[in-house]
């Protein structure tokens, strides 16, 4: 009887598995690069702030659409379709990206206690939350839109609300450039809200 070398044994039995591994896979390939938001307005290290419930804010969960709360970019077609931009794909969900940005210039301009979380015992008289509606490229202009309903709850039953939008224009639908412009946009709508709660 002939005996098979062991190498000769090993290669027959791996032979299968690495003809399957070129047919079969295991997950999308990764894009080459991941898109995410910086603010504009950084507090440098060792800058602190301190305050009370009645100056203090905190920035609760920002809501999306369904569309938007992906880690993928929307392209709006026309009045009835979307699609999602080639290889633009989000570090993490836009809403969270954004309200980490809002916070990031809340602090910086005003100086006040800004929480950026989800703890409900948190002491501030003051909450922000809101709904990112819009934050998207639009095929028909060439566009990067961003609008944000803010809602305000003051003390006891106050509240107020207010939209915010932000549009780029001449972006080419490409995922860098649509990438830069939405940052842009989410740095100009941060400005209007920190405005706003002054």
């Amino acid at each position: 009887m002939t005996r098979i070398p062991n190498r000769a044994r090993i290669l027959a039995c791996l032979a299968p598995a690495l003809a399957l591994a070129g047919c079969v896979s295991f997950g999308p390939d990764a894009p080459p690069s991941l898109l995410t938001l910086t603010s504009n307005a950084v507090a440098p290290a060792g800058v602190g702030a301190s305050g009370n419930a009645e100056t203090a804010l905190v920035l609760t969960e920002f809501e999306a659409p369904a569309r938007l709360d992906v880690n993928r970019v929307p392209v709006q077609v026309t009045d009835s379709e979307i699609a999602y931009l080639k290889e633009a794909v989000w570090v993490e969900r836009p809403a969270r990206l954004f309200r980490r940005l809002l916070a990031e210039t809340i602090r910086t301009r005003s100086g006040r206690v800004v929480i950026d979380g989800d703890d409900p015992g948190v002491l501030a008289d003051t909450r922000i939350t809101g709904v990112l509606r819009e934050f998207g490229y639009d095929a028909a202009t060439g566009s990067v839109v961003a609008t944000f309903d803010a809602v305000r709850k003051g003390e006891g039953t106050a509240v107020t609300t207010r939209r915010f939008q932000a549009v780029v224009p001449g972006v080419p639908a490409e995922a860098a450039p649509v990438g830069a412009a939405l940052n842009q946009a989410a740095n100009d709508l941060a400005l209007q809200v920190a405005e706003w709660i002054g």
